[in-house]
Formats: C-alpha cells, structure tokens, sequence
C-alpha cells in the first residue's frame, strides 16, 4: 500500500450459506481507498455493496458466511482479526452509519448515552469530558439545541434528526475511514441534500476517506471523487466520478445513467433494464454475468472469462462486450 492509501481490499469473497453450500455475493472484488476522498459504491439491490461494505466492518456471522481474501488497513488484514480485536477497531478507525437508524438506535437508550458508549469503550476521557465531547459532535453535524437533543430518545426525533446522530457516533472515534451504507435512504429530498452536504463538509473537515454505498447516481454525482459499480457480486467498472458520467462504458452502467429521468429530455424515453439480478443460488459463474439481459448483443462479444480493463488512465471495465454494446432500440453499436 502507497502512503496516500488508507484501505485496500484484494480478491475479497464473501459467500453465504444456503443448505451446505456457500455462494458468494461479493466475488472476487478488488478496491483501494484513498486518504481524503469520498469512493462511492453503486449498484441495484442485491448487487452486493452492502455485504462488501459489512465485510469490512467484520459484520457477519462467521457461522452462516465466509469471507476469504484480504482487507489491508494499517498493515493488519481484517479478514484475519477475531471478534475482540474488530471490536477495538469499529468506532474508533472505522465509522459505520447504518441504513435505517431507527433500528439502529437503542430506542431505550437517551441520544446522549448512545453518543457516549462509544467514548467509553475506546478513551479514557472522564465523565465530565465525554459529555462535553458528546455536545460538540452534536453540534459539529449541525444539530440545534444539543443539550436537548442528547436528553431525547430516538422516537422523539425526525429521520433526518437521527441521522445526524448516527453521523455523530460514527465520527466519535475520529476514525480514518467511514462506512456510510445508504445514509439517505427514506429522506426527503431536501434532508438528503443537507445530509449529503454535511458528509461532504466533514470529510473536508477531519480528512476521512468515506466509503459511501448507495443505489442513487444522483447522490453519487453529488459527493463522490471516485465511483465502482457493482453487478451481481463484481465490480464491472471503476472511474473518476468525472469521467463515468462523460463516459460510460459498461451496458450495466450506461442502462442505470439512461434510466435517470433528465430534466432538459422531457419526451425522451427512459430505459427500461431487462430482467433483475438472478440469486445467489442461479447466479451464473462463468462468463459475463450482464449477458441475459442484454440478449440483442452476440455471445461473441463476451469474454469466457470477464476481467477487467484499463481503458483510460483510472478507468476500468468488466468484459468487452461495451465495445458491441447498443441499446435495443438502436440500430448498430455506438462504440466503433
């Protein structure tokens, strides 16, 4: 790992098992994230970003799932580490905001104790210093009225209330890396855009890098420096956020960008993807995992093996059939 690389996750599998046999939803997935940037995990539900993002955290029960591979962070591989040793990494190195907080939350717990339990476990600061470091990250994620706030319990606040304190607990631990799994989620528009902006705003402020997972190219468009988009358990294309939205590549990715109703293109029609993400269990392992549901291109202009391709400096992508790759109701490939 160079000195810029905070996290590096090689070859990671995570597989699940289903009567006696393990099938993996994260396969074979390869990731660096860097000091100070935002990598924004995409992908339809079932894709596996969620799982590659609790894999990280050592989230899963070592009974039912299997993680294989390596996760690098600060020269120790966490795929490697036991229950004790995560539990001394999670909110101290690593955030994690959770998707729902409402259930994440102990509802019979005060916001001020939920804040604090994380600063009991991994400093040594006294009463009186934990409660005071309590209202400065409530104010630090823009709440109001913090002393309030902190007597309050979960029900008593707003969504976008308790995602800010998810967001509070997250960086109790000024940890390097954040995990952020859909932290939009079931926010109004407006509450997603302050959520969005606080994210941005602290990751300037503390130097974090932020994983950020998430089905919403807009949200993705927002905040993210670099974007990886997720298919059926692989990474099928990595790029500056930039350069994904000037040019896309993959038939996965273009299909998700024209599916995005567009405000200047009003009589335009939007794409439709064909079919849905097979399960785990009918998952095809061999060959380009996109290829049903682009039927119209040639089986020839898959790989037998899909890999990954540098096509531009930074920019990789799955299989060759974008080079073959035009929507249905186009005549001809819009690639050669």
């Amino acid at each position: 790992m160079s000195t810029n690389e905070l996290l590096e996750i090689r070859n990671l599998r995570t597989s699940f098992r289903i009567k006696d046999t393990y099938y993996p939803a994260v396969d074979n997935v390869s990731l660096t994230l860097r000091k100070n940037e935002i990598l924004a995990i995409v992908g339809e539900s079932g894709c596996g970003k969620s799982t590659l993002a609790t894999s990280v955290v050592g989230l899963h029960n070592s009974v039912t799932t299997k993680v294989e591979g390596e996760i690098l962070y600060n020269n120790q591989n966490l795929v490697k580490l036991t229950d004790e040793q995560f539990n001394k990494l999670r909110g101290n190195d690593i955030g994690f905001i959770f998707q729902d907080p409402l259930s994440a939350l102990n509802p019979l717990m005060r916001i001020g104790e939920q804040i604090e339990e994380g600063l009991i476990y991994h400093t040594k600061l006294t009463k009186e210093q934990r409660e005071k470091r309590v209202i400065e990250l409530l104010d630090q994620v823009g709440i109001a009225n913090m002393q309030r706030v902190a007597s309050q319990f979960p029900h008593q606040l707003s969504g976008g209330m308790r995602q800010r304190v998810m967001i509070a607990i997250a960086l109790s631990g000024k940890p390097a890396i954040i995990i952020a799994d859909e932290p939009t989620t079931a926010l109004d528009v407006t509450i997603q855009a302050q959520i969005l902006d606080l994210l941005k705003s602290l990751q300037d402020e503390i130097q974090s890098g932020i994983i950020l997972i998430t089905h919403d190219l807009g949200v993705v468009a927002e905040v993210a420096d670099r974007v990886a988009v997720m298919y059926a358990g692989e990474v099928i294309e990595e790029a500056p956020v930039v350069e994904l939205f000037r040019n896309p590549k993959h038939p996965y990715t273009r299909s998700l960008l024209k599916s995005i109703p567009q405000t200047n293109s009003e009589n335009e029609k939007l794409e439709i993807i064909q079919g849905m993400v097979p399960s785990l269990m009918k998952l095809p392992r061999q060959g380009c995992r996109f290829s049903s549901r682009i039927p119209w291109i040639p089986q020839s202009a898959h790989e037998a093996n899909p890999q990954l391709h540098e096509v531009a400096p930074g920019h990789l992508v799955r299989c060759t059939c974008w080079k073959d790759f035009h929507f249905e109701d186009e005549e001809g490939s819009v690639n050669q």
